[in-house]
């Protein structure tokens, strides 16, 4: 069986003659990490676990980076790893190095 990704986040197998589109499951959100887009299989993640789908989606960050995320009004709210937030599609995240000055 032979999956494809579709731009509309929908997925397309194909099994011989047929093809069979199924909608992305609602427990997916697709988010975007410094610019990239990330799937996260969940609505409810902790900032931990935005940063490793992130990684795993070849986005250039560490786990120890400080997450952000850009709320409408353009200001950002930092994530704590142990904080647990809802996501849904469209959400904007931000991961730098964090500061070694304290």
């Amino acid at each position: 069986m032979e999956v494809i990704v579709l731009a509309d986040d929908t997925t397309a197998a194909q099994t011989g003659d047929a093809t069979e589109v199924m909608e992305k499951t609602d427990d997916q959100a697709r988010v975007t990490v410094n610019g990239q887009f990330v799937v996260l299989t969940g609505r409810k993640v902790t900032g931990l676990q935005i940063k490793e789908a992130a990684i795993a989606a070849g986005v250039p960050i560490q786990l120890d980076f400080v997450l952000s995320e850009v709320r409408p009004s353009g200001e950002q709210k930092i994530v704590p790893d142990d904080r647990e937030v809802t996501v849904k599609s469209g959400d904007e995240f931000w991961a730098i190095p964090g500061d070694d000055n304290s």
